[in-house]
């Protein structure tokens, strides 16, 4: 061990070297006035509307803690980090950063003391935000009541947490960048393109990841390491995107959580409840613009006879077809209806829902195992929300029923396992 510690020590060493000389010098854009971020009402109201466009205050409050206190954890494959304090505190918060600190951590990914930040704050997406934004972002951090409540270290394991380390995974997959509007697609094309790939962050849950957590192929869809939770495409048409979603279920999707094409659950029914769904209409709308403009990938929508999944043209065995139909006709008929369509928007329907037959099927089992609960929003103040099932369905019934759900109506999805269900049985909801 003590001979792996030194060599990746050297290693680091030598990466420090290289970026010392590569890196390329800094970008620095300066604030149009200091006017964009005086504590004007206006520049407050706008900030307060940019941070929840961004939904800041999921990993910047602690749960049951103050709003932008910090203290979330966030775990990672590499270790845990924690959301750092944004209130304007002078000696745990950002009370003594000027608006070109808090600039060049969103654009740079820097502290105020030079720091390099982690890319779990994703300032790989926040690159793209306008300086004036920014400005207007900084002006309400600082409105904000001061919480003196001190930042928790990291837990990173070794060699992670060497910020050489970091500054070589910088020079691989990161440059700062603004955004580049298309003007021949329209203001509307250009607003949502914004939010999604900027404040948004879209892709930070949209994407895979490789080993050393970079996104890669953005917006095609990804497991969201640790948490368990499968982030569909956005770019594929057909079951696995949304090209052929008509624009105003799109926007229902985001704005109430749910749609007569499905529900928002898991992470995103959060994203829906403390972001999207203050967003105007407008914004939203953009958003939807955006999203159906994507091309299709070049991999088969997953969750598809033509995904890649070896399993996908397999048909299920009979017996197994059997169980399935037996269990869904004692716990499902009743909502989702013998035919699979349900009673939008209530009851999602099973029939052509990509949420059911993605793959892998995690979505599914979790949903079947701890219940699937939709945001109450201020379109949907009182949602429908199904029940549980892990105390009542073994592994084995879970698998059957779902199979039976991803290769019924026109759904054609490979079969679900035992294994599969026993894997995220003991996964954290959180």
């Amino acid at each position: 061990m003590k001979r792996i510690a030194l060599l990746a020590a050297a290693a680091a060493a030598a990466v420090a070297a290289a970026v010392a000389i590569a890196w390329p010098r800094e970008d620095f854009i300066p604030s149009a006035s200091p006017a964009d971020w005086a504590a004007t009402p206006d520049n407050i109201a706008r900030g307060a509307y940019l941070a929840r466009a961004g939904d800041c205050v999921a990993c910047h409050t602690a749960r049951g803690g103050p709003e932008y206190a910090g203290g979330r954890a966030l775990d990672t494959p590499f270790g845990r980090l924690y959301g750092p304090n944004l209130t304007p505190d002078p000696e745990t918060g950002i009370g003594n950063w000027s608006a070109d600190d808090f600039w060049n951590a969103l654009h740079n990914g820097k502290s105020r003391d030079g720091r390099l930040l982690y890319p779990a704050f994703p300032y790989t997406n926040y690159t793209k935000v306008a300086r004036a934004d920014s400005d207007a972002l900084f002006a309400y951090f600082r409105s904000l009541a001061p919480q003196h409540r001190p930042n928790q270290p990291h837990e990173l394991a070794f060699p992670y947490n060497q910020q050489a380390l970091l500054a070589g995974w910088r020079l691989l997959y990161f440059k700062p960048a603004v955004f580049e509007p298309q003007p021949a697609r329209g203001a509307a094309w250009n607003r949502g393109a914004y939010l999604v790939e900027g404040l948004g962050h879209c892709s930070a849950c949209h994407s895979t990841r490789n080993r050393l957590g970079a996104t890669e192929g953005a917006l095609s869809g990804g497991l969201i390491p640790t948490i368990g939770w499968y982030a569909p495409s956005l770019t594929a048409r057909g079951e696995a995107g949304l090209g052929d979603w008509d624009k105003e279920h799109i926007v229902a999707l985001l704005q109430t959580g749910i749609s007569p094409r499905g529900s928002a659950t898991g992470p995103m029914a959060e994203v829906v409840a403390r972001s999207l769904q203050h967003l105007t209409r407008e914004d939203v709308g953009a958003m939807a613009d955006y999203l159906k403009s994507l091309p299709a990938t070049d991999r088969a929508p997953q969750g598809t006879a033509q995904g890649t999944n070896k399993r996908a043209g397999e048909r299920p065995s009979e017996q197994l077809l059997a169980e399935g139909r037996r269990l869904y006709g004692t716990y499902c008929v009743d909502c989702h209806g013998a035919d699979g369509k349900g009673k939008a928007p209530a009851y999602p329907p099973l029939a052509g829902n990509r949420a059911v037959t993605l793959t892998p099927a995690v979505n599914a089992i979790r949903i079947v195992l701890n219940g699937g609960f939709p945001p109450g929003t201020a379109g949907n103040p009182r949602p429908y929300g199904m029940p549980p099932y892990s105390h009542e369905l073994n592994d084995a019934q879970v698998a059957a029923v779902l199979t039976y759900v991803r290769a019924s109506w026109g759904n054609a999805a490979p079969a679900v396992s035992t294994p599969e269900v026993n894997r995220y049985r003991s996964v954290p909801l959180d």
